[in-house]
């Protein structure tokens, strides 16, 4: 049986969790994170979860890594110097951007446009046209492209994006200026957009592009150093990154598209919860992830994890595939403040991990969710088995400066601070559930990261979504999501036209091309025909809209039926979803193909039920405070519990990766799959 290892190396902790299915173990390491080098931190927790496992390096089968690497870099403008080449008179096709704002007319004032990774005096304007059909209506002037490409060359740029307009549909004139480029400059990177992002709308096309060919330098260098570490302790297994739609892919297609492995962290801890959830018999679960800095919410319906067309990069907005998650600023160290309006806001500054919060005796001053259940007593002393102290003192003096502004007590305030982050994160689980047309009644609450089931119970009463369900290991959720997923990719193509059966021969040839990049794609990644999965779907809209709706699609059988069939789906798929439908012409807009390959699941056994109740794991008790009132809290440890084990609250569990909080009137109990059920007495 194999031995599986995920990594998360997020900003400030990374995470390891090693399985042994031959042995039917589990071993977990956080570690603080290194910022100035990221591999530091992986080989430090790697030594330390070898020791504590009794294997050798070379005994792991299989790796499987995401990394906040892409984001960082954008954040800090740490990227390559890119060039770009664009139609002549599309120069600023990044600048311009969607001219979207965040709000009404303050937005055109308080906006900070974030920083572009290619700006004017490394953009080049190429003459030549090629329409929306695809016909070339102003042929490439060869010369004058030599004469720019050499111009932005002088400038040092690293690398060269191409983006010409309706590349996506003929992308003749940029393989042309890719052989110009080629042969003058050989070891010069070129980047084509009808090659990584191959989609209708320049911007979004260029400035996925772009962006690719930005964040790649470095994170080729971070991929070869940490292969070449592994190697050198005797580490050779099979490696894949994780993606940000929940797949995973080899590091040669990590290189050439790093984009995809964007917030590929919170979509590991949803691959997670959706696992867990599904096998402890909770098909529809609504998971929040809260860490440090931020709390990340998302849907799983009928054990089926969401996806949408785009995420996050920084500040910029992406079209690739990703999970959806939904982040809100509410962490452990979001930082707690009066307004102007002398109200009480948490979040969403942050203290981040330097300074951090006060009571993490690094130099930090201002109150945060984490002083606050720290005064509260829902905290030990000591995080991380012993890794991170915590110091009540400096805490109880940083929620003490907010108590004076407010005119509360100590505890009244600690109070508040954690009552408004958690009305913070209610609100946007209620839109989360809502924005699915769903009732967050319906669905149970999975709490995890460093700091959700600490405020798990709290959620669900506001929510009445029971039972809540905190897995056996939340603070490293993520990383053991990267062990759920599968090999995946996704295809698309452009085909604009009316939705008739005069357009069902190009359905099928725009298909069979798209199929032919993903079996080309999945046989790279080193799978076999026979194991290679294809689905395929149609993005439908009214006609000159941009509310799309994604159909599945059988292409091999499409005939008259099938586009009546398209019709009928899209009309009450766009009244679900918008709460209308019109008398306007229907037009296809894009075919997709996604391909996978499974990887077998994680192999856990149930745990069998012991005898000895919970008595066991009492570890201690202490004063905690709870809805306005001090008790005397037993405190429990969580790795001392099993299966049938139950915990009347109010109780802590503690254990070495988070701590959880049991409400008075509630009861805790542990499942099969060592998971903490959590359910209203009342």
């Amino acid at each position: 049986m194999p031995i599986r290892l995920g990594i998360d190396v997020g900003g400030t902790f990374t995470d390891l969790f090693l399985l042994n299915e031959g042995q039917e173990t589990a071993h977990l390491v956080k570690t603080p994170s290194t910022p100035n080098n990221h591999i530091v931190g992986i080989l430090k927790g790697f030594q330390e979860l070898l020791t504590e496992a009794g294997i050798a390096a070379g005994d792991i089968d299989s790796i499987v890594h995401a990394t906040s690497l892409p984001t960082n870099v954008v954040l800090e403008g740490k990227g390559c110097r890119v060039g770009l080449l664009v139609t002549e008179n599309f120069e600023q096709v990044l600048h311009l951007a969607r001219s979207q704002t965040p709000g009404p007319f303050n937005g055109w004032m308080a906006m900070q446009k974030p920083d572009l990774p290619c700006n004017l005096e490394l953009t080049r304007g190429v003459p030549e046209r090629i329409n929306a059909r695809g016909e070339i209506i102003q042929p490439m002037d060869e010369t004058r492209a030599r004469e720019l490409i050499d111009e932005i060359v002088r400038k040092d740029v690293e690398s060269i994006t191409i983006s010409l307009l309706h590349a996506y549909v003929n992308p003749q004139h940029e393989l042309v200026l890719r052989d110009i480029v080629r042969t003058a400059y050989p070891d010069l990177p070129v980047f084509l957009s009808s090659e990584t992002h191959s989609e209708i709308r320049e911007y979004e096309r260029t400035l996925v592009t772009v962006l690719n060919a930005y964040i790649q330098p470095p994170m080729t260098e971070y991929l070869r150093n940490l292969q070449q570490e592994f190697e050198r302790i005797q580490c050779s297994p099979t490696f894949h990154m994780f993606r940000s739609d929940g797949g995973l892919m080899g590091t040669d297609h990590a290189i050439t598209l790093p984009v995809y492995s964007t917030r590929s962290g919170p979509a590991g801890g949803v691959c997670g919860a959706a696992f867990e959830s599904v096998h402890s018999g909770y098909s529809n679960v609504i998971g929040f992830d809260m860490g440090g800095t931020s709390t990340d919410i998302s849907l799983i319906q009928e054990g089926r994890l969401k996806t949408s067309p785009g995420t996050l990069l920084g500040k910029f907005s992406i079209d690739i595939p990703a999970i959806q998650v939904h982040s809100i600023g509410a962490g452990g160290g979001s930082i707690a403040e009066v307004s102007v309006s002398g109200t009480l806001q948490v979040g969403p500054k942050s203290a981040n991990a330097v300074p951090g919060p006060a009571c993490h005796g690094k130099g930090g001053t201002a109150a945060t969710v984490t002083d606050a259940n720290l005064v509260l007593g829902r905290l030990p002393s000591e995080l991380i088995g012993g890794k991170i102290l915590l110091d009540t003192k400096l805490a109880e003096e940083a929620i003490g400066q907010l108590a004076r502004r407010l005119e509360l007590d100590l505890l009244e305030t600690a109070q508040a601070v954690i009552d408004v982050a958690n009305e913070n994160i209610f609100g946007a689980l209620r839109l989360a559930a809502a924005q699915k047309g769903s009732d967050l009644r319906n669905f149970a609450l999975m709490a995890y990261g460093g700091a959700g089931p600490l405020h798990g119970n709290a959620l669900a009463t506001l929510g009445q979504c029971y039972p809540v369900i905190v897995p056996p290991t939340p603070g490293v959720l993520s990383a053991f999501g990267f062990l759920c997923a599968n090999i995946r990719h996704e295809v698309t193509g452009a085909l604009i036209g009316p939705l008739d059966v005069a357009i069902i021969d190009d359905i099928r040839t725009r298909t069979s091309e798209l199929v032919g990049r993903m079996e080309n794609w999945l046989s790279d990644e080193g799978v076999a025909t026979e194991d290679q999965n294809l689905e395929y779907s149609i993005d439908i809209q009214y006609r000159q809209k941009n509310n799309p709706i994604t159909l599945p699609l059988q292409p091999d059988n499409i005939g008259e039926a099938t586009i009546k069939d398209l019709m009928a789906q899209f009309e009450t798929g766009h009244e679900q979803r918008y709460g209308f439908k019109v008398d306007v012409p229907v037009e296809i807009v894009k075919l997709r193909v996604i391909g996978t390959a499974t990887i077998d699941q994680p192999t856990i056994p149930n745990a069998p039920s012991q005898e000895s109740g919970s008595s066991v794991a009492l570890v201690g008790e202490r004063r905690v405070y709870i809805e306005g009132e001090h008790h005397n809290v037993p405190i429990y440890d969580r790795s001392s519990m099993s299966t049938g084990n139950e915990i009347s609250g109010p109780a802590v569990v503690t254990q070495r990766d988070s701590t959880t909080l049991i409400h008075p009137n509630h009861l805790g109990r542990i499942d099969g799959r060592l998971n903490l059920l959590i359910e209203t007495t009342s």
